[in-house]
């Protein structure tokens, strides 16, 4: 079980190119599930290669369990790596793939036995041992590589995008399996690299958001840090805010007409909009963005929330709920609302939104994020 420190990690691929992954700094705590995720090529399986030791770190200072490990070779680092490739040998059986790591590093063949089995057990493998990897499916595949890396009893375990060969009903077997190992195991610490929210704010006790693009160089790599429901709930800045969710964060460009010291209120395509917020810091008339989440709009004439009224264009229904996307002025990015089960709604019918204060989120022009006056769930 060891921690992991980041501390002003960069990297970059030859001098004079942009930074790939810029001033990270990160504690990962001892026996934590970390996951990094971010858009494509914002460098999450960078940082986690350079945590393996198959990237050099450019500069910066890489710590596991106190040591520092800028310079130490993969095998002495105490870490075990699953790859998006499952990467069996063919022709091994499954305990045989499991056990050669160990057989090269010398271990006793009677140990080396009794980890393949109580790994095989962990992860309901010890039916298939004597298989050969064509004789399984993807998931039972997918299960042997993480077997691979349970038997070396690593403190840190790295998972590189390791469900997305899979369909979907395997995606959800296997994440729930993962999920059941680190619980099982408890000691150790996880790192998991993936692009998919859901896997994301299922798995983590904590996410890395990695932005990409200009951002990295001007403000660097991590855009915000911290347990699933803060990302979700309390997003730093708009790049938090838009990015994490499924569908997205609604943003309404406005302007602050008034600042409270419980709430600001602004105006969006000529209606007025409260939102709980302390935003004095910034000056009446500046540009803001109001954010609000699909679920979180009401539909409806009731009530004194703040009002918008849109036109439905589109709708989607998905048996449980149905996805409405809403048009504010032509031209505009459309809003979308999530309502549960069957909307009693038409292509073209005028709807009135309700926006609550207490739901709202506020970001500056530069997509920082005001202060909430008052808190959603942790």
């Amino acid at each position: 079980m060891s921690q992991i420190d980041f501390k002003n990690i960069c990297k970059r691929y030859a001098p004079g190119l942009p930074w790939t992954i810029n001033n990270a700094n990160l504690t990962i705590g001892r026996g934590e599930f970390c996951v990094f995720v971010g858009p494509s090529g914002c460098g999450k399986s960078t940082l986690l290669r350079m945590v393996a030791g198959l990237e050099d770190i450019t500069s910066g200072d890489l710590f596991i369990g106190g040591n520092r490990v800028n310079d130490l070779q993969p095998a002495k680092r105490g870490v075990a790596m699953v790859f998006q490739s499952y990467a069996l040998y063919p022709h091994m059986t499954v305990a045989q793939n499991m056990a050669f790591g160990l057989q090269v590093m010398g271990a006793d063949r009677n140990a080396i036995d009794q980890k393949v089995r109580k790994a095989a057990e962990i992860l309901q493998l010890t039916a298939l041992l004597d298989r050969l990897p064509k004789q399984l499916s993807g998931g039972q595949r997918q299960r042997v590589a993480i077997g691979r890396a349970i038997v070396k009893e690593p403190d840190v375990f790295l998972f590189d995008e390791p469900l997305s060969n899979l369909d979907a009903a395997l995606r959800v077997q296997t994440r729930l399996e993962i999920a059941k190992l680190h619980h099982d195991i408890g000691k150790a610490s996880m790192i998991y690299v993936t692009h998919d929210q859901v896997e994301a704010l299922t798995l983590a006790d904590k996410i890395v958001l990695l932005r990409a693009g200009k951002g990295v160089q001007d403000e660097g790599s991590v855009a915000q840090f911290g347990s699933p429901m803060d990302l979700y709930h309390r997003p730093q800045n708009l790049f938090a805010a838009e990015f994490i969710g499924s569908p997205k964060m609604n943003v309404l460009p406005g302007k602050l007409v008034r600042a409270e010291p419980d709430h600001a209120v602004v105006e969006v395509h000529g209606e007025q909009v409260k939102v709980a917020v302390d935003a004095r810091a910034a000056a009446a008339g500046a540009a803001v963005s109001v954010g609000i989440r699909p679920e979180h709009l009401l539909a409806g004439d009731e009530g004194d929330d703040s009002k918008l009224h849109v036109t439905l264009q589109q709708m989607e229904r998905l048996g449980d709920e149905s996805m409405l996307y809403l048009m504010i002025e032509a031209g505009l990015p459309l809003v979308t609302l999530r309502l549960e089960g069957h909307a009693p709604h038409a292509t073209g019918e005028k709807i009135t939104l309700r926006i609550r204060p207490e739901q709202c989120h506020l970001f500056d022009a530069a997509g920082k994020a005001f202060r909430r006056t008052v808190d959603l769930p942790a």
